[in-house]
């Protein structure tokens, strides 16, 4: 069992976060890369803006991240032994394109109450201050959450570009990941990410998030897989794992599921983004 240990609790409680965690190798994650890159060739637009969402429902490898015992462990430590896995998102930053992530908080739009929930960012390939990677506001979390200004704008990787205005920039930490490694960071804590720099492209995997059972949707519904104990509420509707890489099946259930997080993220919003 790889719990966190007391120094990176005491991280997360203060912070709002806690980094680097090793989950997997190298080899590994360039493994994962090669599928999502094959998902991409052979079925160009499946991971493109909103399709970006719950590619772990197509990708078997993306799916074994999902339920990954190291992962579910650091977990454990924050929300309890009953955690459920309520969707995932690629952020994909490709050389040369304009993307970034404006300052925002995860609780803002997402519907999950109360915030016993923890995001798990897992990179995929390395990430850092060149290729833009997180950068954490720390204590922000202990706030009560922020206004957020719909923006809208162009290349912000956010669904109505959400953004907390005044972030002392200079105060946030940037989180550097190597490829195979992870940070986990706190439903209020406000965050964000800068353009990618670099000559190749920076692949993060979120699970966003990995919710405790007594978590409840209150803007629409989510469908759950259980990655450990049990279900004792019963508040979403379960769903299985993939049976194959891009089975027809799967990707029916991927549209449902994406079908609904539009509805719950654009809630209340008179227009819509491309995400």
């Amino acid at each position: 069992m790889t719990y966190l240990s007391s120094n990176q609790l005491k991280q997360y409680e203060d912070e709002g976060f806690v980094s680097p965690i090793n989950i997997f190798s190298k080899e590994k994650a360039k493994e994962i890369r090669n599928e999502i890159e094959l998902i991409e060739k052979e079925m160009p637009g499946e991971l493109d803006k909103s399709g970006r969402y719950n590619a772990h429902l197509i990708s078997p490898l993306l799916d074994e991240v999902t339920h990954n015992s190291k992962i579910l462990d650091a977990v454990q430590s924050l929300i309890g032994e009953n955690i459920l896995v309520c969707g995932t998102t690629l952020f994909i930053k490709n050389p040369n394109e304009k993307g970034f992530v404006s300052y925002h908080q995860d609780a803002k739009y997402i519907g999950l109450e109360p915030h016993n929930w923890v995001t798990a960012w897992v990179a995929i390939t390395d990430s850092n201050a060149h290729n833009g990677c997180m950068r954490m506001w720390s204590g922000s979390h202990k706030d009560n959450l922020k206004d957020h200004e719909q923006m809208f704008n162009e290349g912000n990787l956010l669904t109505r570009g959400q953004t907390v205005n005044n972030v002392p920039k200079e105060k946030t930490t940037p989180l550097v990941l190597e490829a195979g490694q992870m940070s986990l960071h706190h439903p209020k804590v406000v965050h964000g990410s800068d353009l990618n720099k670099s000559d190749d492209r920076r692949i993060g995997f979120v699970i966003q998030s990995y919710i405790g059972s007594n978590v409840k949707q209150v803007l629409g519904k989510n469908g759950v897989q259980l990655a450990r104990g049990k279900d004792n509420y019963n508040f979403h509707e379960t769903i299985g794992r993939p049976k194959s890489l891009m089975d027809k099946n799967d990707l029916k259930i991927k549209k449902r599921e994406n079908d609904n997080l539009q509805e719950i993220f654009y809630k209340g919003s008179s227009k819509k983004g491309n995400y």
